[in-house]
């Protein structure tokens, strides 16, 4: 129940139900209800709706930047009009390149028509992309089976299931009710420090994975589920994003909606700081980042704000509403740009001199930059945890000199064995700590424990952050067809592509 994958109520929309779509625009009325006349019925709101919908032609589909009312339209094209469904289908992913579960049905409704250009042209970019889905059994793609390219797609698609990296599980926390997620790395004791969102509690792990206290439980300083922290050992400084979220074991009515920026000693743990906006309520603080020279900012993922700490008040430093949510949140090692994941869009930036914000320059044909459930910054390059991938996957996108552009990138871990839910994590010098078995799954939209024997020993991965530093940038699948056999696909930017100043979203 990890609190920041409500940005992506936006994308379930996008799923795009046949059952949902093939729903009667009007039911039945009941026997003793009179029947509506056909005139006035023709005159609803939603009836004008429907007409209007019926009429849009494929210029006027193709070129709206309205996400969710693209969204509505698919539904309601899904089992009406096949062929505005598919324009709908190929703006969305358009809209949402980052979204492999789109990309799939469109795929499948291209073989679903018998169009095996359409499919082995959909599903071929996908491979590229680095996603893994099955598609060899899938029933939806009998129309363009039989093929040596369906062969290859297929082939391709599964090499990227195939597990990558060196990457090894270097701590087993103890089983319990606790749902440890947030990390942080205490650099002056090397030691790893996790954070409860059950109750609330901040724990130093020892190198036998045993836990001991560090900061307890305690609601009445604000500490309610910790979310994310960040360790500021020059400064001998923790800073914590604590919210009080449905899941937190003493949850009342009294702290619902409130959230803090807690700033602790990192060596005594001792409060030193509490911060919030305003009334303090209605706000969810759900990432901090913390630059070189100790500048504090955190991220509000519901009303997709960022805050900088100024003196003892947090000031707004970015906001836009057309963002789905914002999923992981770094600072550059000099203090220049602040950066941010959309965990349906992608990566963004804004540079604090100026407070400009910019999208990150990348090839959409060769790299996903979206379901990022964590961000991290280290040596020029971005670190980020797509836990909403296919395949789950840790990778490093190194920046160029002005951090605006990814130059190449790198998978770090990905489809290990142990990935079961993505979790937060750390960088810790040059290795980063992350959970691979997140038990946020088990918990409901109210915050209960669904199932108490299915919680397992928390599983913490070790991944080094210079693995392959010197190397380009590979993917782990198959080479698509046709190409040579040397060749090796690069996630680079087109020269011809540059990213616009004021690339806004």
């Amino acid at each position: 129940m990890k609190i920041q994958a409500l940005a992506y109520a936006v994308l379930a929309v996008c799923g795009l139900s046949a059952a949902s779509a093939a729903e009667p625009a009007t039911k039945p009325a009941a026997p003793a209800t009179p029947a509506v006349p056909k005139a006035a019925a023709a005159d609803t709101p939603d009836a004008a709706r429907m007409r209007a919908a019926e009429k849009l032609t494929e210029q006027q589909i193709k070129s709206t930047t309205n996400r969710e009312a693209l969204s509505r339209l698919a539904q309601f094209y899904n089992g009406r009009d096949l062929q505005r469904f598919i324009w709908a289908m190929q703006r969305l992913v358009e809209l949402y390149p980052n979204s492999g579960a789109l990309r799939l049905q469109l795929a499948a409704v291209y073989a679903g028509q018998g169009d095996k250009s359409s499919t082995y042209d959909t599903l071929l970019k996908m491979q590229n992309l680095g996603f893994a889905y099955s598609v060899g059994n899938d029933p939806r793609f009998e129309k363009v089976r039989g093929t040596k390219v369906w062969e290859y797609a297929v082939a391709n698609l599964n090499a990227n299931a195939q597990p990558f990296g060196e990457g090894k599980v270097a701590y087993q926390l103890p089983a319990g009710d606790r749902l440890l997620e947030a990390m942080a790395w205490d650099a002056r004791r090397k030691q790893l420090l996790v954070g409860s969102a059950r109750e609330g509690a901040i724990y130093r792990v020892g190198s036998d994975g045993k836990l001991s206290d560090f900061i307890k439980p305690d609601a009445a300083s604000g500490l309610y589920s910790v979310l994310d922290m960040k360790a500021d050992a020059a400064n001998d400084a923790l800073w914590v994003a604590s919210y009080g979220a449905p899941v937190y074991k003493t949850y009342t009515a009294d702290i619902v909606d409130q959230s803090y920026l807690l700033k602790y000693s990192l060596s005594s743990g001792k409060l030193l700081g509490k911060y919030s906006i305003g009334d303090k309520t209605g706000h969810l603080f759900g990432f901090v980042a913390v630059a070189g020279d100790g500048r504090t900012y955190v991220a509000d993922p519901a009303r997709r704000e960022i805050y900088k700490l100024d003196g003892d008040k947090l000031v707004l430093v970015a906001s836009n509403p057309s963002l789905t949510g914002i999923s992981g949140l770094t600072v550059s090692a000099d203090g220049r740009n602040l950066y941010f994941a959309d965990p349906a869009l992608g990566l963004f930036g804004v540079d604090l001199s100026t407070t400009t914000p910019f999208g990150i320059g990348h090839s959409t044909d060769s790299l996903v930059v979206g379901g990022v459930s964590s961000l991290f910054w280290y040596d020029g390059s971005l670190v980020v945890v797509q836990d909403n991938m296919v395949p789950q996957r840790v990778m490093r996108l190194k920046l160029d000199k002005g951090g605006r552009n990814v130059v190449s990138a790198m998978p770090l871990d990905a489809a290990k064995p142990e990935f079961s839910l993505l979790g937060n994590g750390a960088v810790a010098g040059d290795d980063f700590y992350f959970v691979v078995n997140s038990q946020r799954d088990l918990y409901d939209s109210h915050g209960v424990l669904t199932d108490e024997k299915a919680l397992q020993p928390v599983k913490i991965y070790k991944s080094n952050l210079r693995f392959a530093w010197d190397q380009p940038g590979i993917s782990a699948a198959l080479k698509p067809i046709p190409t040579s056999a040397e060749s090796k696909v690069r996630f680079e930017q087109p020269a011809a592509e540059k990213p616009k100043a004021d690339d806004k979203q």
